[in-house]
């Protein structure tokens, strides 16, 4: 193996129990090897960054660590005769950037099961303006629609809308047809979620729920929820008749206080989804859909393209809310 010299994003755990964030410098050869080295072009700020960057220990076990769950460059070297040098190829989900080292350095080295190759219609950098979030995006919808979910069922809810997840969810249901309601506590951000597609905006406070009740009126066919807790309970509780939920996050609360009467009197199904672990068949299949009939407009999707050393302030405010649509980390940014 190349040993060749590179920056990275660097957490240590001080010890005062404080966790310290720098860009430093590594070798290859300090990477764990698991098979497929690759040159990183793109990486995607997510929460579960910002997690491992803070010294989430549900996040990430052991530091010093750099996190980074998505990458998307150029094979260095493959020990799978599946890769060869000079592909380009995309790495989200399984354990990037949780407990390996992931895409907030320049090199990353990987299990060839964890490699997808770039589609021919997705550049490096789309690839990662879509990452986890887009991924999970088209999971959800690709559940709702092995459930037989139909745009002519009736509206589908995306809570988060102006997030990475929500946001990319209203662009692809909007182009699949569906009357898509967006609900955001951000005010300012309602012209954005209409040029998404949005039909309807709505706040996030109409989809909490406080009067106790077991049962609502019926408003939606379908959702795609990526905030959890009592949002998520509210949701169940005002679906139409055997309309499905897909669950993809938990930025409110990873709490759910429903009953059991949205399953058993409205037939409601609450889809689970897991990006991290998507089957490879599967994952490849909706990584062609993104870059074909589910591709999104990326001039409408707000993003952001800092470098290394700018990563930190964007932690920082992915943390507080304050990050709407993609915050995309490019390696060779300003150089």
């Amino acid at each position: 193996m190349k040993n060749i010299p590179f920056k990275t994003f660097w957490v240590t755990e001080e010890s005062d129990g404080s966790f310290k964030n720098q860009i430093i410098q590594r070798s290859t050869d300090d990477l764990t090897q698991n098979g497929v080295l690759v040159k990183v072009a793109y990486s995607s700020l997510n929460y579960k960054d910002a997690l491992s960057a803070t010294g989430n220990k549900g996040v990430t076990r052991h530091y010093p660590h750099t996190p980074g769950i998505d990458a998307a460059g150029t094979i260095v070297e493959s020990n799978s005769d599946k890769f060869q040098p000079g592909d380009q190829v995309i790495i989200t989900g399984y354990d990037l950037g949780m407990n390996t080292m992931g895409g907030f350095g320049e090199y990353i080295n990987v299990p060839a099961e964890w490699v997808v190759p770039l589609p021919d219609s997705l550049s490096l950098k789309e690839s990662m303006v879509l990452g986890t979030a887009g991924f999970t995006a088209a999971l959800s919808i690709h559940h709702l629609l092995r459930c037989n979910q139909k745009p002519a069922d009736g509206p589908l809810l995306v809570t988060g809308a102006s997030g990475g997840v929500g946001s990319i969810s209203v662009a692809i249901a909007s182009k699949l047809g569906f009357d898509v309601t967006a609900s955001s506590g951000k005010a300012d951000q309602h012209e954005y979620l209409r040029i998404l597609g949005a039909k309807t905006i709505i706040s996030r406070t109409e989809v909490d729920d406080l009067s106790g009740r077991m049962l609502l009126r019926p408003q939606w066919a379908a959702a795609i929820d990526t905030v959890g807790g009592n949002t998520l309970s509210t949701i169940l509780k005002s679906l139409k008749t055997h309309g499905n939920a897909a669950s993809c996050g938990n930025v409110a609360s990873p709490l759910l206080n429903t009953s059991v009467f949205p399953f058993i009197l409205n037939g409601v199904n609450l889809l689970g989804v897991n990006s991290a672990t998507t089957p490879l068949p599967l994952r490849l299949k909706l990584w062609q859909n993104l870059a074909n009939k589910w591709k999104p407009d990326f001039q409408n999707i707000n993003t952001q393209i800092v470098a290394l050393n700018e990563i930190q302030l964007s932690i920082e405010k992915i943390l507080k809310g304050e990050i709407t649509g993609r915050v995309i980390l490019e390696h060779n940014h300003n150089l």
